[in-house]
C-alpha cells in the first residue's frame, strides 16, 4: 500500500521509519542543495575538524544546481530541477554519516554504498521528477542563505532554501534496505534469463 506523507524538517527518526519504497512525500522547511563539488568541500571541511556553515542534522539534501538570479539584492530561483544522483555515489555514504541528513533527493537512484548508509543512519532517498525544474522553483519560498558561492559558482554552491510542500517526492530507497531500482533490475535480469531459455 502506497502512503502519502507531509513532513517538516528537521526530520525525526520516527518520520523516516514510517517511510517505505513507493510512498509519496511532500517536504516543508529547510532544504539544502549540494552537488559534486559541495559534497567534496563539505567532507574536506569536516575532515579538517571544522564545522559546516549550516548544521544539516535532520535536513533534506537536494542534488540540484539551481538557476538563480539576483533581483534587488534578493535571490530568485528560476529553476531547480534535480541532478543525476549517481554522480555523488562515491561520497554520499560518508556525507550522510557525517552530516546527519535524513533525506537525500535527486533523480535516477543511487548505488549499494548509499543504500547501506541509509540503512545504517536511518535515512531515505527520494526522487523528484526530472525536467520539472520550474515546478520545483515554485515550491521554494525563500533563499535563506547561500554558501561557497565565490569558490564554487551558482550551480555547485550550497544553497539553503525554505520550501513549502516540496514534491511530489517518491521514496525509492528506504531505511530498511529496500531499493526500488535493485528490485526492478533483478526482475529484468530474471525475465531476460527466462526469455533466453524459451528461445
Amino acid at each position: 500500500m502506497v502512503n502519502e506523507y507531509h513532513l517538516r524538517t528537521p526530520l525525526k527518526d520516527e518520520d523516516i521509519k514510517k517511510l517505505k519504497v513507493e510512498d509519496i512525500v511532500y517536504i516543508s522547511g529547510i532544504l539544502v542543495t549540494a552537488r559534486d563539488e559541495a559534497h567534496e568541500m563539505a567532507l574536506e571541511t569536516l575532515g579538517k575538524g571544522q564545522s559546516l556553515p549550516i548544521d544539516m542534522k535532520g535536513l533534506a539534501l537536494y542534488h540540484c544546481g539551481p538557476v538563480a538570479k539576483k533581483v534587488n539584492n534578493t535571490w530568485r530561483i528560476i529553476a531547480a530541477g534535480p541532478t543525476t544522483s549517481m554522480r555523488m555515489e562515491g561520497v554520499e555514504a560518508e556525507f550522510i554519516g557525517k552530516t546527519g541528513v535524513k533525506m537525500v533527493i535527486g533523480k535516477g537512484g543511487m548505488g549499494e554504498k548509499t543504500a547501506e548508509s541509509l540503512k545504517k543512519h536511518n535515512a531515505v532517498y527520494a526522487v523528484f521528477t526530472g525536467g520539472a525544474g520550474a515546478l520545483a522553483a515554485e515550491r521554494i519560498k525563500a533563499v535563506k542563505e547561500v554558501y561557497w558561492l565565490e569558490e564554487l559558482g551558482i550551480p555547485e554552491a550550497l544553497w539553503v532554501f525554505e520550501v513549502e510542500e516540496f514534491g511530489p517526492l517518491i521514496i525509492t530507497m528506504d531505511s530498511y534496505g529496500n531499493n526500488y531500482y535493485k528490485v526492478r533490475m533483478d526482475e529484468i535480469k530474471e525475465r531476460g534469463e527466462r526469455i533466453k531459455k524459451e528461445i
